[in-house]
C-alpha cells in the first residue's frame, strides 16, 4: 500500500506537469483543439490524488501503523472522529489536502458556466498556471513531504494526536483554511491567463464565485480557529497575534481588498491592473501562509517545526511573484480607467482596500520580524502583542467608520442622501460621548465600540430608505456581511480592554469576588482511564451574583495515556451574550488547594455570532454566471 500510494500521486505529478507544458505550448500556438485533451488529463490525474488521499485515510482508520504518518497522529486509544481528522493533522497530510481540494475544483470549475464564457485561449492559459500549482504541490507531496513511507517492522501502537488537536475545531477549522487557500487559486490562475490572452470578457465576474467561497472559507477558517484557541488553550484569549494566527490573516487582509476593488472593475472597468496584482498576490500569500506554518522559519506553539520544503515553497513564492509582476505590468492588453473623487463610494473603496494592504504589511513584517532583525543582530527580537494592538486596532477602527459613511456617498462623488449622512454622524458621536461617560476611558476602543453602532444604525437606514435594497437578495447579502463585521468589531471593543481577569488559589468552600460576581470552590473530581485520558481533575466553581446562582464552572486538567508527562486544560465557561465567565484549572497543590485563573470577558460571543453572519450571508452574493450566450 506504501508504494501504491506514492505512485498514485508520482503518476499524477508527471501527469500535471506534462499537461501543464502542454497547455502552455497549445495556448501559444493558438491549437484550441487540445483544450479537451488538457480538461480530460485533468479527471484522470486527479483521480490518482483521489486515489493516494482514500489510502492513506484507510491506512488511519484500520491504525496501520507501518505508515510514518500514521504511526505519528494515531494510537489505539484514539476515537474515530479524531482519526478521520488526523488526516490533516499533520504536516503531510494538511499539503495532502489541500492538494486535493485544488483538484476537485480543478474538476467543478470545468462544468460552470464562468469556465464556458471564458474564450479557448483563456481557458488554455489558465490550465497552464492551473496545472503547475498542483505539480508543485505533488513534487512537495512525493520529495519532501511523502506520506507513505513505511516503518519496519511497524509499531505496536502510535504516538497519537495532539491532544491540543483533540478540539471539535480540528474537525472543521483546518479544512476551511485549506479549502479557502485552495479555492483562491481558480481566480488567481483565472487572472494571469485572462491578461496573457486578452480575454474581452470579465474573469471577475467569471469567478466571482469562486473568490466570495474561497473568503468565506478563510473567514470561517480564522473565526473558528479563534474560537478554538479561546476554548483549548487556556489563556483567556482568542487572538495573540501568534504567527500561525497572522499566517490565515495575512491572505485574508489581502483576499478582503480584492472583494472591494473588483466591484469596481465589475462597475467601471477600472483598476484592471491593481485586480490582476492583487488576485495573484492573494494566492501568492496563501503560500507563504504555508512557509510560516511548515518550514520552521518562525518558532511558534502551532508550528509543524523545521522541514525540507522551506526551499521549495520560498522560491515557488519568487517565481509567483515574478511571474506576477511580469503579466500585470508589462501585458499591453491591461487598460487604464482614471477613478472619480475619492470623496465617492468608489473612492473609499480604494481607501478601504490600502487600509487592508497596510494591515497585511504591518503584520507580515511583525510575524517576520525575528528573522528581519538577524540582518544586525544574533539576537533576534519577537514582536509582542501589545505592538500588533497599537498599531492595527487603529487601522480596524478607521474601518468601520469608513463603512459607517460609505454608503451615503455616490458612486461618483457627493453626498446621495445628507439627512441619512448627518443622522450617521450624529449617532457616531452621541454614541462615543455615552461609551466614554460610561467609564470606557479607552478612546480607542470607545471610537471602535460608537463607529459599530454607528454603523449598525447606518445599516437600518439605507434599509428604510431604499425599498430596493429590500428586495435584492445582493443587497443583504453585501450589508448582512459588513454587519457581522461590525459585531464582530463590537465584541473585540469591549472583550479586549475590559476584561476583568484574576489568578487565586482556593481551598473547597473558599470564595473569591470578581468584579460583580462571587465564585466558589465547591469541589474537585478525578476520573482515571477514560478513554484516551489517564488522569482528569475536575474543578466544580459556583457561581453568583447578587446572592442569585448564574451557574457552574467545570475547568479541568487531562493527563493523556501517550503523553505522560505534559498536562493539558479544558476551560469552563458559562455562555452570555454580555459578560462570560470563563475559568481555567491551573493546577493543584499539597495541601489539596486548586488555583484558578478567572476571567469576565465581555461581549466576547459577538465575536464569533458577528464571524458566524459574516460567513452565512456571504453566501447570498453568490449569483449564478450566464452560460454564453445567454442573456440576463
Amino acid at each position: 500500500m506504501h508504494l501504491t500510494g506514492y505512485v498514485g500521486l508520482l503518476f499524477s505529478l508527471l501527469a500535471f506537469l506534462f499537461l501543464a507544458g502542454f497547455a502552455g505550448f497549445a495556448a501559444w500556438s493558438r491549437k484550441e483543439e487540445a483544450l479537451i485533451v488538457v480538461e480530460r488529463g485533468q479527471f484522470i490525474a486527479a483521480c490518482g490524488v483521489i486515489f493516494s488521499t482514500l489510502i492513506l485515510l484507510f491506512a488511519l482508520t484500520s491504525r496501520d501503523y507501518s505508515f510514518r504518518y500514521v504511526y505519528n497522529n494515531v494510537d489505539s486509544a484514539l476515537s474515530y472522529v479524531y482519526t478521520l481528522t488526523a488526516l490533516w493533522g499533520g504536516r503531510e497530510g494538511s499539503l495532502l489536502c489541500w492538494e486535493l481540494i485544488i483538484a476537485l475544483t480543478g474538476l467543478i470549475f470545468v462544468a460552470t458556466p464562468g469556465y464556458k464564457s471564458l474564450s479557448s485561449e483563456t481557458k488554455l492559459f489558465f490550465w497552464m498556471f492551473f496545472l503547475t500549482v498542483q505539480g508543485f504541490f505533488l513534487l512537495l507531496l512525493t520529495g519532501w513531504s511523502n506520506p507513505f513511507i513505511m516503518i519496519d517492522p511497524a509499531p505496536a501502537d502510535g504516538r497519537g494526536l495532539n491532544p491540543l488537536l483533540r478540539n471539535p475545531g480540528m474537525i472543521f477549522h483546518p479544512p476551511l483554511l485549506f479549502a479557502g487557500f485552495a479555492l483562491y487559486t481558480i481566480p488567481a490562475c483565472a487572472a494571469l491567463a485572462s491578461s496573457i490572452a486578452g480575454e474581452k470578457k470579465s474573469w471577475i465576474k467569471a469567478v466571482r464565485n469562486w473568490n466570495i467561497l474561497a473568503w468565506v472559507f478563510l473567514t470561517a477558517g480564522i473565526v473558528l480557529g479563534g474560537w478554538w484557541s479561546y476554548m483549548e488553550l487556556g489563556w483567556g484569549g482568542y487572538w495573540a497575534w501568534d504567527p500561525v494566527e497572522n499566517a490565515s490573516l495575512i491572505p485574508w487582509f489581502a483576499g478582503t481588498a480584492v472583494l472591494h476593488t473588483s466591484i469596481i472593475e465589475s462597475r467601471r472597468n477600472a483598476l484592471q491592473r491593481t485586480n490582476v496584482f492583487l488576485m495573484s498576490l492573494t494566492f501568492i500569500l496563501c503560500i507563504f501562509s504555508t512557509y510560516l506554518t511548515r518550514s520552521g522559519v518562525i518558532d511558534s506553539l502551532h508550528t509543524f517545526g523545521a522541514s525540507g520544503v522551506a526551499q521549495p515553497l520560498f522560491w515557488s513564492m519568487v517565481a509567483t511573484l515574478v511571474v506576477t509582476l511580469m503579466v500585470t505590468f508589462l501585458s499591453e492588453r491591461l487598460t487604464h480607467r482614471s477613478l472619480s473623487d475619492f470623496l465617492s463610494r468608489q473612492g473609499l473603496l480604494v481607501i478601504t482596500a490600502w487600509f487592508l494592504l497596510a494591515l497585511g504589511l504591518v503584520v507580515t513584517l511583525g510575524t517576520m520580524w525575528p528573522v528581519i532583525s538577524r540582518l544586525w543582530t544574533v539576537s533576534p527580537m519577537g514582536l509582542d502583542a501589545h505592538f500588533y494592538n497599537r498599531v492595527c486596532l487603529p487601522f480596524m477602527a478607521l474601518l468601520v467608520l469608513l463603512f459607517c459613511f460609505c454608503p451615503w456617498l455616490g458612486w461618483k462623488g457627493g453626498v446621495r442622501n445628507m439627512k441619512g449622512f448627518l443622522a450617521v454622524g450624529v449617532v457616531l458621536v452621541v454614541a462615543f460621548a455615552g461609551f466614554y461617560l460610561s467609564g470606557m476611558t479607552n478612546v480607542l476602543a470607545a471610537l471602535t465600540a460608537a463607529a459599530s453602532v454607528a454603523a449598525l444604525v447606518s445599516i437600518g437606514l439605507l434599509f428604510a430608505l431604499y425599498p430596493a435594497l429590500r428586495a435584492q437578495r445582493q443587497s443583504w447579502g453585501a450589508y448582512g456581511v459588513h454587519l457581522g463585521l461590525v459585531l464582530l468589531a463590537l465584541g473585540v471593543a469591549f472583550s479586549g480592554p475590559y476584561k476583568t481577569e484574576r489568578e487565586v488559589v482556593l481551598a473547597q468552600g473558599e470564595s473569591v469576588s470578581i468584579g460583580e460576581f462571587t465564585v466558589t470552590y465547591a469541589g474537585l473530581q478525578e476520573d482515571r482511564n477514560v478513554g484516551d485520558i489517564e488522569v482528569r481533575a475536575t474543578a466544580t466553581l459556583a457561581v453568583s451574583k447578587d446572592g442569585r446562582d448564574v451557574g457552574v464552572l467545570k475547568p479541568d486538567k487531562r493527563i493523556y495515556k501517550n503523553f505522560p508527562n505534559q498536562q493539558f486544560a479544558e476551560v469552563g465557561t458559562i455562555p452570555s451574550f454580555g459578560d462570560e465567565l470563563y475559568a481555567t484549572l491551573l493546577g493543584l497543590t499539597e495541601d489539596n488547594k486548586a488555583s484558578f485563573k478567572i476571567s469576565i470577558n465581555p461581549l466576547v460571543n459577538w465575536v464569533w455570532i458577528g464571524g458566524t453572519i459574516m460567513c452565512l450571508l456571504a453566501f447570498l452574493l453568490l449569483r449564478r454566471t450566464p452560460r454564453p450566450g445567454e442573456v440576463r
